[in-house]
């Protein structure tokens, strides 16, 4: 369903949608914008109160209020998986057994700790966000298994040309080429439209102002290898986009890019892969921890080093010196 969006009408503020052709308004009865903009505020909140107090009822109110998030993106598929055990439940009779079994339950069907984490946090956020409402009194506390360290999955040079290789369309191949160059995340480089292309200044503009905080955005510069992938590109371009196909802009490439991976004999490899790789590269290159961030688009250095300095070859040479001995021969032993 469409947003609700803020709009004059013969000089009175309304709440208007369009839906398949046909125009929604709900008069909000005053010409002043501030006042408008209190009742619209509540009138968002009032749709987005749910019908009862289920599960299931709350999973789509918070749903309904954050369309458009992109941690959203996974909450349909989540929702499937989590539905036969929590949908119909009362959240003041969801105990810590109920996690325990839904836990297991996952594991047997062979689902990773990691995906098992995921679910039960957001059930989490969903019935914390009830209780902050209103909703409910209490949220009830679902205990979600341990965390599972970060996949520390990369490419080697040589796996990586392997990839490049193995992209028989060219907007995969590009898109591969961005992500090992910028560092963007997919969705970033998917989003991405030539006027945000800058040849002549030589960097790739990643960041989009529309009224939302983007992760991890940056304007990477552009080196000798993109530079001829993307003139390339601008001369077959139908569309604003960079990355497209058919003369539609691509929303996905997990498959042509999982085909991909296949060809070219990788395991363990996504899209996002490509960043982590881009990020492993700088380090072992020895550039900054503070250039790398930049790279990435992390606001806080200490991000980058928690995760990359590990890489770097100079990352614990001081650490190393202190420890020497000098010269130190040991006792030959007779």
């Amino acid at each position: 369903m469409p947003d609700w969006q803020l709009r004059q009408y013969r000089g009175t503020w309304v709440a208007y949608r369009s839906e398949d052709g046909q125009s929604f308004r709900r008069s909000l009865g005053t010409t002043d914008r501030k006042v408008a903009e209190r009742k619209f505020a509540a009138f968002q909140a009032e749709l987005a109160r749910p019908i009862g107090i289920s599960v299931a009822d709350l999973w789509a109110a918070y749903c309904n209020e954050k369309r458009g998030a992109r941690s959203q993106r996974r909450f349909p598929s989540e929702w499937k998986a989590l539905a036969p055990t929590f949908s119909a439940l009362d959240p003041a009779n969801i105990t810590v057994d109920h996690a325990r079994r839904y836990a297991a339950q996952r594991r047997q069907q062979g689902k990773a700790e990691g995906t098992i984490w995921t679910e039960l946090i957001d059930l989490r956020t969903v019935l914390n966000w009830a209780e902050d409402r209103k909703f409910i009194d209490r949220a009830p506390y679902i205990e979600v298994p341990m965390k599972p360290p970060p996949r520390e999955r990369y490419l080697t040079r040589d796996e990586a040309r392997r990839l490049v290789d193995a992209c028989e369309l060219p907007h995969l191949r590009l898109f591969v080429i961005l992500a090992l160059t910028t560092a963007g995340r997919p969705e970033a480089l998917l989003e991405l439209t030539w006027d945000r292309v800058h040849l002549d200044r030589g960097y790739v503009d990643l960041v989009v102002w529309d009224g939302k905080r983007r992760k991890g955005r940056a304007r990477p510069p552009i080196n000798a290898w993109l530079r001829a992938a993307l003139r390339e590109a601008r001369e077959g371009a139908l569309t604003p986009w960079v990355i497209e196909w058919a003369g539609r802009p691509v929303g996905s490439v997990k498959r042509g890019f999982a085909r991909a991976a296949k060809r070219a004999d990788l395991t363990g490899v996504t899209p996002h892969v490509l960043r982590h790789t881009a990020a492993v590269w700088m380090a072992e290159a020895d550039v900054s921890m503070a250039e790398i961030a930049n790279y990435l688009g992390h606001e806080d250095s200490r991000i980058t080093e928690r995760v990359y300095a590990r890489f770097s070859p100079s990352g614990l040479q001081k650490a190393a010196s202190a420890l020497n001995l000098g010269s130190f021969e040991p006792k030959s032993i007779p």
